[in-house]
């Protein structure tokens, strides 16, 4: 039988999703691998298994953030998101005309449907006309409603689990499990596996972890990392220099 516990604003909680959009019925995003690729989703590099959220953060759409208050653990709910509570309402003022020439010189030729970047920018070709190209700005789910078929898989309690779900988070491609993490009375140690020490952007999400367990962990002043190298197979080594060579 199911844990009956009810989801709470704050709560660190871990939801699995499969999301379609109400017009057409098809199926966009998926938690779950094998539903993901049952719908034609499937992200050969996506990482799959359940979403780690703080209810209320906005980490989600804001309709989905707000359906999950009052859910129970292993119960599936449909939760319905109109467009001013998920991607927005369409705004036709983001829809511009762009001359075709910009992108001959960046060697790009435009296609309808081909998905671009314009000043840093995402943006969407809608048609190409005799030298301009019609670029739409919107998120491409702007003006839909979208279906959420939600499940709460766990409510995370513990404090170690928790920091570790927020690591996973800025550091998904090594596994939580592989970092220590040491709460003191009014500190966090984090010793993070040597996998690590070569990722891009590392600092940068040390910075974005430590800021993170501040703000949710009240009791916690500071964080410190251990970047621990070792010595590997150099006795090893030492000895196989030390033999010696046969005449």
């Amino acid at each position: 039988m199911s844990e009956q516990i009810e989801v709470k604003k704050g709560d660190f909680a871990l939801i699995n999703y499969i999301c379609k959009v109400e017009e057409s019925g098809e199926i966009i995003d998926a938690t779950i691998e094998e539903e993901a690729k049952k719908a034609g989703v499937h992200k050969e590099r996506g990482k799959y298994g359940p979403l780690f959220v703080i209810v209320g953060e906005g980490w989600v759409p804001k309709g989905l953030d707000e359906g999950l208050v009052g859910l129970t653990i292993g119960k599936t709910t449909i939760i319905k998101v109109p467009p001013e509570k998920g991607y927005g309402l369409r705004d036709p003022t983001k829809i511009k005309l762009i001359p075709l020439r910009r992108f001959k010189k960046e060697g790009v030729n435009p296609t309808p449907g081909m998905q671009i970047e314009i000043d840093n920018k995402p943006a969407l070709v809608r048609a190409v006309g005799a030298g301009r190209v019609q670029v739409d700005f919107n998120h491409p789910l702007s003006g839909r409603t979208l279906i959420y078929e939600v499940s709460i898989e766990k409510i995370l309690k513990d404090n170690e689990e928790k920091a570790k779900a927020l690591i996973n988070k800025h550091i998904p491609d090594v596994s939580e499990e592989k970092f220590k993490v040491v709460f003191a009375e009014d500190s966090v140690e984090i010793e993070i596996p040597e996998e690590t020490f070569f990722i891009d952007g590392l600092q940068l999400a040390k910075r974005a972890i430590a800021l993170d367990i501040l703000k949710y962990f009240n009791q916690v002043k500071n964080v410190r990392f251990i970047e621990r190298y070792e010595r590997k197979g150099v006795e090893g080594e030492q000895k196989q220099e030390e033999t010696p060579k046969s005449k």
